[in-house]
């Protein structure tokens, strides 16, 4: 999302160097050029009038004349390209004018040896702010960026030489302080007494059932038993999906019949691992819309029943606000203790990734980034930037 950024900061600085360089370097040669070319062409009469005298060309040394072409030509190249540039730097000038304005730019033009106002700050902030509202970050997440940065910059002195590095630093710290970093949650498995008990939620089509057979997998890639609950009773083939997962996997399901009640088929499976010195066990469920609250209601006697450890927010990174909006409603009608995001490999907004866990105050723990069951991603700060490339 910001990748763009960074390749623009450096024409918002400033014209380009080496071009204009070359430039002055060709204006100077055909001056000397042309000096040295032109011959005294006025002589003054005695009477005090001036009359300019222009040298036939016939008359000019095969020297002279290549020097004249020299002359010519390096003004066809250079002055005809500077008036082209003054023609669009006017355009550049009331373009700028027009638009609301753009932060790096209204900003570096604000850095000096005297401290960045907090006026100027929030002139130059507009721009940032639409590109972030654009790319479905949360209003209280682009504040939040906002008030590091004002924070960061505001009042402070800085040469324009040092505004890149500065400006994206900042940009940087403020995006990390609006996450949150996970806890590991092998180590919180391994250092729990007793069976470990995960709840998933969130509505249909998130890859909520792929993404525990993710984690199934993972967890005996650690040595580290588990078993799946069937616990989604209501949409159809929900079931057999899962076990077929398991099949692959090689990991237990724990099942009853489409109908039954989702919370005594989680009683279920924590009994079979009580039972069978089970150390983890997976809760799948039905996908319930946050906009509904009778679902919301059942959601919350499977939580009652299975007194879960972890209960998991199962949303995709590419549906943006949406996503943040059905975190929100479940933290507060059930609770969450941590978030999946899946499809981040194909979210180009990155919106969700960076609005969830200030949104809710919660971590993300993992980021889907395929189909294949090694797809998962545990999620750090510093693999976000990268991916935004900062």
């Amino acid at each position: 999302m910001f990748e763009f950024l960074k390749k623009k900061i450096s024409s918002w600085l400033g014209k380009d160097k080496e071009k204009e360089e070359k430039q002055k370097k060709e204006k100077k040669k055909a001056v000397k050029l042309r000096k040295k070319a032109e011959k005294p062409a006025k002589q003054e009469k005695k009477t005090g009038e001036k009359k300019r005298i222009e040298e036939p060309v016939s008359f000019l040394t095969k020297e002279e004349k290549e020097t004249k072409q020299e002359v010519e030509q390096i003004i066809e190249e250079t002055e005809v390209p500077i008036e082209r540039q003054i023609e669009e730097t006017k355009k550049e000038k009331v373009t700028e004018r027009s638009q609301e304005g753009n932060f790096f730019t209204r900003l570096i033009k604000k850095i000096t040896a005297s401290k960045l106002t907090k006026e100027d700050f929030e002139t130059a902030f507009q721009d940032l702010e639409i590109t972030l509202l654009e790319n479905n970050v949360a209003l209280e997440v682009v504040d939040a960026i906002k008030d590091s940065l004002s924070f960061d910059l505001v009042g402070q002195q800085m040469k324009k030489t040092e505004a890149e590095a500065r400006i994206l630093q900042s940009l940087k710290d403020s995006i990390l302080k609006v996450l949150i970093e996970p806890p590991d949650l092998i180590k919180q498995i391994q250092n729990h007494p007793g069976v470990f008990i995960i709840l998933f939620f969130g509505i249909n089509g998130t890859g909520k059932t792929t993404t525990i057979a993710k984690i199934a997998n993972l967890l005996k890639k650690k040595k580290i038993s588990c078993v799946m609950a069937a616990a989604d009773t209501f949409r159809a083939a929900s079931i057999e999906q899962l076990k077929i997962h398991g099949e692959k996997i090689e990991i237990p399901v724990i099942a009853n019949q489409y109908g039954a009640d989702p919370a005594s088929v989680a009683f279920d499976a924590i009994a079979h691992a009580k039972k069978n010195d089970i150390k983890v066990v997976l809760i799948d469920t039905a996908g319930r819309m946050y906009t509904k609250e009778n679902l919301l209601k059942e959601m919350e006697k499977i939580v009652r029943v299975s007194q879960p450890d972890l209960k998991i927010f199962v949303g995709e990174s590419i549906t943006g606000n949406d996503a943040i909006e059905q975190a929100r409603i479940f933290k507060e009608t059930i609770g969450i203790d941590g978030i999946i995001l899946s499809k981040a490999d194909v979210d180009e907004k990155a919106g969700t990734i960076l609005s969830v866990s200030q949104v809710t105050k919660k971590p993300i723990y993992f980021l889907g980034i395929g189909q294949g069951y090694d797809d998962l991603e545990v999620f750090s700060k510093k693999n976000v930037l990268k991916h935004l490339g900062l």
